[in-house]
């Protein structure tokens, strides 16, 4: 399908078309400030009304990682009085992720390249099968903590099935796969013209004059410097601060380290074997059986999250383990910056 443009008068009825069909996830206002009205918290929610859409939404704590890997998730459910007749529990429904950033589209991409390799994930990936993901291009970066552009993650070419950038008074379309193509023709859209060709030009002009890079190297060394540093004192130095609570963990939209549970009824009758999120920061993490603990130190800990995001995932899936999204940097409170870390460690070599 050629581009085609949407007006922003018409992006509602488009929203409440596609929630007719899949149930929608998209950025929603969560908090504005009393003292300033601009101050304003966005979040990612399952929405019923297409009014509480924000497009204009820059930053989030938790992106749409959650709708595709969720926290908390029961796999098998099986009986405990005589046979255990375990079934597996698929159950999802169709839906759309829309208004995804180009980082959490990079992002979408990393965990679907790791949870199809080797031992396919079917929990995973029949959810990302019956999701669409509608990309929203960004104009500037989302504040000092992105690094997106360093880590490959501004021009995403896979991962979404449509992208929407913005103009002046609506939306530039182009769709990349044949989902997005009939989601689209949901939407009361027209032809793009030469004037949209240019605005659309002048849009991508003007995003490359914002955004700069901001690492010492090219990304594709990173492995290279990491294995130089393995031993280095930085590590120790910087993990006196970290108080290894796992916000980085929870925050970030490529960890995908899970822990697993028995969920018992009360009676005794029944159980449910359920995953949920887990973080390489916490101290039992790598503890094994007879106590033995390979990362017992917070300095090992926070060197393997730092290896896992430049080097480990990339080797393993041939994505970036890391979007340069800034996320684990504003939640972490004890101010560790992944992108001062590689730029310590780049420095020390």
């Amino acid at each position: 399908m050629l581009p085609q443009v949407l007006k922003k008068s018409d992006l509602g009825a488009w929203v409440a078309a596609i929630g007719a069909e899949r149930r929608v996830a998209a950025p929603v206002l969560k908090e504005t400030s009393p003292a300033d009205p601009s101050d304003q918290k966005f979040g990612w929610e399952y929405i019923t009304d297409p009014a509480d859409v924000r497009l204009d939404y820059t930053l989030t704590v938790l992106g749409p990682k959650k709708f595709l890997w969720p926290p908390r998730q029961a796999l098998v459910a099986y009986s405990l009085a005589g046979d255990p007749k375990p079934q597996p529990l698929i159950d999802h429904e169709p839906q759309v992720l829309f208004g995804v950033h180009p980082c959490d589209i990079t992002a979408i991409a990393t965990l679907d390249a790791a949870f199809g390799k080797d031992v396919p994930d079917p929990h995973y990936l029949s959810r990302r099968a019956d999701t669409a993901v509608i990309g929203l291009d960004c104009a500037k970066p989302c504040d000092e903590t992105s690094f997106c552009l360093d880590m490959g993650s501004l021009y995403p070419e896979t991962g979404y099935d449509a992208m929407l950038t913005p103009l002046e008074d609506g939306y530039f379309v182009e769709t990349k796969t044949e989902l997005g193509q009939a989601l689209v023709e949901a939407a009361k859209v027209r032809p793009a013209t030469k004037q949209d060709m240019q605005a659309r030009q002048a849009f991508a002009e003007a995003k490359r004059s914002q955004f700069h890079f901001k690492l010492p190297c090219e990304v594709k060394y990173l492995p290279e410097v990491l294995n130089a540093s393995y031993d280095s004192l930085v590590w120790e130095a910087i993990a006196r601060r970290c108080f290894s609570c796992g916000s980085c963990n929870t925050t970030c939209p490529t960890c995908y380290c899970w822990d697993a549970y028995e969920d018992v009824a009360m009676d005794l009758a029944k159980g449910c074997h359920v995953r949920r999120y887990d973080s390489c920061q916490l101290d039992p993490f790598a503890e094994v059986a007879g106590g033995e603990n390979f990362r017992k130190n917070r300095s090992s800990r926070l060197r393997h999250r730092m290896f896992r995001k430049g080097k480990y995932i990339l080797e393993r899936t041939g994505r970036t383990g890391c979007v340069g999204c800034g996320r684990c940097d504003r939640a972490c409170i004890a101010a560790i910056s992944i992108r001062e870390t590689f730029i310590q460690i780049a420095g020390s070599r």
